[in-house]
């Protein structure tokens, strides 16, 4: 139908609301009853003009809006089209929600509802003949594996955590029929929302629940993946609220130690730092990287080496010259984010670099199907030439790949042998330790400026284990962060940035220039290495739950301590263990970072912010830096502070 590729021109006006009708019979297929802030007239037969009069700030802005079939419409909906509309330009919060409520119970009345994937619908009758049973508050402590679904927070459809565990919940009795097809009808609350990739060893919903049955426990899990489980729930107040009356959150990070490394010194970033330490007139720049100065060089000598001497000395040559001179744009699809995996990348900056003028954040994700999941700046490139037109035979370019990636494979085994000196360990604690106390966050989440109140969090402590542990020749390092509340990516881009003060030979000082108004690009680190510990509900413990006569316990995961970490264990520590032995993401986020020919990062050097307002020339042309646009940090569909969600 021709008319589903039409355009709406809306032409927004200041005045009275007033009821409309459909322009033109048979227009959409079906009767529509718009809000009543809009009045039509059809102007042509393909476009039909809506002259919207209401009290909400629009006054004089012309917009346009497709009227088409959309993912999830049987066919065109030009009154949701206008609300997505109205919620992209501006409306206020509190007409927007009301909008959306209103269009709401219009679809349900239509019955033209896309059914969200968690939910279940019942029939009428089902409902009506299903016993009537009592419903409690309660608070049910879960833990979760976040490999292969889009994060906690419910999504119509994706495949997400919370989704998972309301049609379980469905399923095993503890939430009726009538409410099967709504999680708000029995007043589902998260704790803490994590991102896709990330886990938890314990989080908290709080909903109304039927928890007659007293084998409820077992019978949900029995309907749950192995890498969901409940650990058991807890009566509480009828008031409760598990995300408001969280006191704070615990979060770990697992991170290879190979990621405190020193950048190549033939990279962009290894390069530059010595340049500017110099410049700067950096004395303690030595004195900070001395544990690795010899590092690079004993690995080019007992690894790269001895390999690149097994090559044929043409193919050694051409392997030679692309080692550490990897091109910007294919280091930077290297760092897409994986719909399963969760690889991220860093965030853009112009080429200009940060300033006290807030820039525009341009972060976008860069789909590359072709480029394989575990690939390093060196697979890029090498694809780069093995398509070229450069009269490069099929063999020798199959030889060039195979040669590339072996030579990748010699990198990462190197780095795997690392051991981090005591001296390095120290470094990281106390740059960890400069996160603690009140700071304002606006450079380590999105859409934040440094003038939000919300930018400002408390930091509890920020530690490291007692030692690094060794696991499939890795040694790994265990980093937590104890905080009342965390925006969105706020723990990967501190553990990014904290890592990158010390690969960089950075002065700690940098971390407080971090909060200040400049604003600056720190990439986010990849989200397999973080899981969430636990919540904390001191306050409600003490006030509400303890002495209580009323059957409610104390919110604690204490008492399941064995079952939690065998499951942290097997779902969690393993399976983060086995995909970065699979993929190397720790190794292919910060070679892409050590590469990336952008002023970006240029801030983490002895001249500090300055040094990222410079447009360096290239070497080789004397041009200005690529500016790199990479992976999105997508928006939340909550309010970050004070929707029902955190971290991710």
């Amino acid at each position: 139908m021709k008319s589903r590729r039409s355009f709406v021109a809306i032409n927004i006006l200041y005045g009275p609301s007033i009821s409309l009708s459909r322009p033109k019979a048979g227009f959409l297929g079906r009767s529509t009853s718009f809000p009543s802030f809009l009045r039509s007239d059809p102007v042509l037969p393909e476009a039909v003009s809506y002259r919207a009069f209401a009290n909400n700030g629009w006054e004089g802005q012309q917009l346009a809006v497709a009227v088409g079939v959309v993912p999830g419409q049987k066919e065109p909906n030009v009154e949701r089209n206008v609300e997505i509309l109205a919620a992209q330009n501006g409306v206020d919060r509190r007409a927007r929600n009301e909008a959306s409520k209103l269009a709401a119970k219009r679809r349900k009345l239509n019955d033209d509802e896309e059914l969200p994937i968690y939910a279940t619908k019942f029939s009428k009758e089902e409902i009506e003949a299903e016993e009537r049973q009592p419903k409690r508050k309660v608070a049910v402590m879960i833990g979760y594996s976040g490999s292969g679904y889009k994060g906690m927070q419910i999504n119509h459809h994706e495949k997400t955590i919370e989704g998972d565990l309301f049609a379980a919940l469905v399923a095993a009795g503890a939430i009726s029929k009538a409410n099967a097809d709504d999680p708000k009808k029995s007043s589902f609350v998260r704790c803490a929302r994590t991102d896709r990739g990330v886990h938890a060893a314990g989080n908290i919903v709080s909903l109304k629940m039927i928890i007659q049955n007293p084998d409820i426990v077992s019978r949900i899990n029995d309907k749950l993946s192995p890498q969901i489980r409940i650990w058991g729930f807890e009566r509480t107040n009828g008031t409760f609220n598990a995300y408001y009356m969280c006191d704070s959150r615990i979060y770990e990070y697992l991170i290879p130690t190979h990621c405190f490394l020193p950048p190549h010194p033939d990279t962009f970033l290894g390069r530059n730092m010595a340049e500017l330490a110099e410049e700067g007139g950096d004395e303690g720049y030595q004195d900070r990287q001395r544990d690795v100065c010899t590092y690079w060089k004993e690995t080019e000598e007992n690894y790269i080496k001895p390999y690149l001497e097994t090559l044929e000395p043409e193919l050694r040559a051409r392997v030679e010259n692309i080692l550490h001179e990897p091109d910007a744009k294919s280091t930077m699809t290297l760092l897409k984010v994986d719909s399963e995996t969760g690889i991220d990348g860093i965030d853009p900056a112009e080429a200009q670099g940060p300033s006290n003028v807030e820039n525009e954040k341009f972060e976008q994700e860069i789909p590359d199907s072709n480029t394989d999941l575990g690939a390093s700046p060196l697979d890029a490139q090498d694809q780069k030439l093995a398509h070229s037109s450069n009269g490069t035979s099929a063999k020798e370019s199959s030889a060039l790949e195979e040669a590339l990636r072996n030579l990748k494979n010699v990198i990462v085994t190197a780095k795997k042998a690392y051991r981090i000196h005591p001296n390095r360990l120290a470094r990281v604690r106390s740059t960890l330790s400069r996160y603690v106390g009140t700071h304002n966050f606006h450079n380590y989440t999105v859409s934040k400026t440094h003038h939000d109140p919300s930018a400002k969090r408390v930091i509890k402590s920020f530690t490291t284990g007692d030692s690094p542990i060794i696991i499939n020749d890795t040694e790994w390092l265990s980093l937590k962060v104890h905080g009342q509340s965390f925006m969105m990516h706020q723990i990967r881009k501190m553990v990014t940035m904290a890592a990158m003060v010390v690969r960089c030979g950075c002065h700690e000082g940098r971390m407080q220039d971090s909060y200040m108004e400049d604003k600056l690009s720190i990439p986010k680190a990849p989200s397999l290495g973080l899981l969430l510990e636990r919540p904390v509900f001191d306050s409600y413990n003490k006030k509400n739950a303890v002495g209580s006569d009323a059957g409610r316990g104390m919110l604690d995961f204490g008492k399941y301590e064995k079952e939690m970490a065998e499951f942290k264990q097997r779902e969690i520590y393993e399976r983060i263990f086995r995909e970065e032995e699979r993929d190397h993401r720790f190794h292919t986020f910060f070679s892409a970072l050590d590469n990336l020919k952008s002023p970006n990062l240029l801030f983490l050097s002895s001249v500090g912010i300055p040094a990222s307002r410079r447009l360096l020339r290239s070497e080789s042309g004397g041009e200005k830096p690529e500016t790199v646009v990479a992976d999105e940090d997508f928006p939340s569909s909550e309010d970050e502070e004070t929707g029902q969600g955190d971290e991710g």
